[in-house]
């Protein structure tokens, strides 16, 4: 079953038809099923956004929307596989800040440029990071997780989804305008790090709220503050970090679906204004926000604008913080 372009939709592919070739496009795409790859493992706030999108398409579309966790390397392993795939609309990813604005400053060899690769289809959803510590971790506000670090430099260990990745970042930001040397676990994606930190072998990570308010909520780890300008919707009794310590801290995520560059236009717009209209509906905003995303859904011009200015944004903290992965 597929479903079937209507107006403006039918009349774009008519006048563009004989210019996409040789990946032609017919008017009821999508024909079959939607490979959409995490380059990240299950359980990360990536995996948990995209699932949730991609059950939503797969209704729409009346075809699969087949999720594929393609993790390692910071996220870099899953991404190169998009870059090159047919750029035919059956191969999209969920790209984050990190895969697609920091990876370029922070790795001497990236094997994908993520302007040059990829379209950027729409912003799916703003990420907020908890500060979070294990229970067993004495501080109960970031002041006293501040006082601790510098009592104890170099010596307590952060877990984070790889290096560059949104956890990360937010780590070194924090260090930065803490004065505070901590020490950085990086995991092969965000799950794998909050698994770690919930078994109590690290003591500390930034983490999103989309993928651990479930944890802070039933006790398992404690959210010290939230990395955002404002305060969480899911968590509103939990302060930021600005008002908690450091003046003028934010570092927040993003979700974003790309698609292989040369992928036909007339398919960006469908998978763009399908996965808006996802976006927008009650259940889908209910279900981010009480787990820490917020929805966004832009357009793809507004996307790229975002995404120019993150990369130019984080190369210059890569590169004050001296940051770099050989």
């Amino acid at each position: 079953m597929s479903i079937i372009l209507r107006g403006g939709a039918v009349a774009a592919f008519a006048l563009f038809s004989g210019l996409v070739a040789p990946h032609a496009v017919s008017a009821d795409y999508p024909v079959k099923a939607i490979r959409f790859i995490v380059p990240f493992p299950p359980g990360g706030g990536t995996d948990i956004g995209t699932r949730i999108i991609a059950m939503k398409m797969s209704e729409r579309f009346g075809q699969q929307v087949i999720v594929d966790n393609r993790g390692g390397a910071a996220g870099i392993i899953g991404t190169e596989v998009v870059a090159k795939a047919a750029p035919d609309g059956y191969t999209i990813m969920m790209g984050n800040i990190g895969t697609h604005a920091i990876n370029i400053s922070l790795y001497a060899k990236l094997p994908y440029d993520p302007v040059r690769d990829f379209v950027a289809v729409t912003q799916a959803a703003g990420l907020p990071l908890f500060v979070l510590v294990h229970p067993s971790v004495p501080a109960k506000n970031v002041k006293e997780l501040i006082a601790l670090a510098k009592a104890r430099p170099g010596t307590l260990n952060y877990s984070s989804s790889g290096a560059g990745g949104s956890m990360h970042v937010a780590a070194e930001l924090f260090q930065s305008m803490a004065h505070v040397k901590l020490t950085h676990v990086p995991y092969k994606g965000g799950g794998p790090a909050i698994v770690d930190l919930l078994a109590g072998q690290v003591p500390l990570s930034f983490a999103t709220v989309l993928e651990t308010s479930q944890h802070v909520k039933a006790g398992r780890l404690r959210a010290l503050a939230v990395t955002s300008a404002k305060r969480s919707i899911a968590s509103p009794e939990i302060p930021t970090v600005a008002e908690a310590a450091l003046p003028g801290y934010e570092s927040i995520s993003w979700l974003g679906v790309f698609a292989p560059a040369g992928t036909p236009r007339e398919v960006i717009n469908v998978l763009n204004t399908e996965i808006v209209k996802i976006l927008q509906q009650a259940d889908v905003k209910q279900r981010l926000l009480e787990q820490g995303g917020e929805p966004i859904g832009n357009t793809q011009e507004q996307f790229a604008a975002v995404l120019k200015s993150d990369i130019a944004k984080y190369a210059k903290i890569m590169r004050e913080s001296g940051t770099k992965v050989e």
